[in-house]
């Protein structure tokens, strides 16, 4: 089973570039609700995008899946989804809800509409995770590693995988026989934790979606379209071929990878003042 690959653009040219090379969830973000304060100080993008991206991008797209996340619920979420929905969003994110009256809310506002995928980035959120889990119309739960490692104020969000809460929760997700994903990727060969590493624990846990994150194209850098579409292309590529090896390999070698991950994460850890 290969991983939906999402990427987050609200740009039309690179929208396309991603579908054409295998992206199977454009991702056009909306949520700017309180973000400034929980991530203003971290290297981290928030993506001003706008309602009217949701249309545009939708128009370009032909194969993939268009994914819109919306803000936590707050008095206008009624609205903000309906306008999402007649725009042509076929799967809408809820982020940052603590409580399972939020992610209740929020399905009576989609109605079956669109998919609904949660984005589970709050303690709160696990600590609440069995009642939420008991909701009816939830089709795909992502855990935000960013978010979460903050609001359990560690110093690196791949703490989570080391720790063991990301499988306790896809355990959980799993039970219920919803698709579940978590974090997001970088290309091959970069990021603190490799990407390998990462795809391996995706395998491990079952989990069936994440995130190329935007050190997977870094757009101020590359600025040609051309050099875009290669990186994008020839990423995406590395990533099916590593999957289709994965399949193949034992049960020891996701252990062996597992405990990779787990001295690797402790050692950057405790190297972070």
């Amino acid at each position: 089973m290969a991983l939906k690959l999402m990427y987050i653009t609200n740009n039309k040219d690179i929208a396309a570039i991603a579908e054409n090379s295998g992206v199977d969830w454009i991702f056009i973000d909306l949520e700017i609700n309180g973000k400034e304060e929980r991530q203003g100080h971290l290297d981290t993008v928030i993506s001003r995008h706008s309602i009217s991206d949701v249309k545009k991008i939708k128009q370009v797209l032909t194969t993939s899946k268009l994914l819109v996340r919306v803000n936590p619920i707050f008095d206008g979420s009624q609205q903000e989804i309906n306008t999402v929905i007649n725009g042509g969003a076929d799967i809408i994110m809820l982020p940052f809800f603590r409580i399972r009256e939020e992610v209740q809310y929020f399905i009576d506002c989609v109605n079956g509409r669109a998919k609904t995928c949660l984005l589970l980035e709050t303690p709160e959120a696990t600590d609440y995770i069995d009642s939420i889990l008991t909701i009816q119309g939830i089709d795909y739960i992502h855990i935000g590693l960013n978010d979460l490692h903050l609001g359990y104020r560690m110093k690196f969000m791949f703490e989570l995988l080391a720790n063991g809460m990301v499988e306790r929760l896809c355990r959980k997700i799993s039970e219920k026989k919803i698709c579940y994903g978590f974090g997001g990727i970088a290309q091959f060969g970069e990021g603190t934790l490799p990407a390998k590493n990462i795809i391996t624990e995706h395998y491990r846990l079952g989990s069936s979606m994440v995130i190329l994150s935007r050190s997977f194209c870094r757009l101020g850098v590359a600025n040609d379209l051309e050099e875009i579409k290669k990186i994008f292309q020839s990423g995406v590529q590395e990533i099916r071929a590593f999957e289709s090896k994965l399949a193949l390999e034992s049960e020891d070698y996701f252990k062996n990878n597992q405990d990779i991950i787990n001295k690797t994460v402790f050692e950057i850890v405790n190297s972070i003042q």
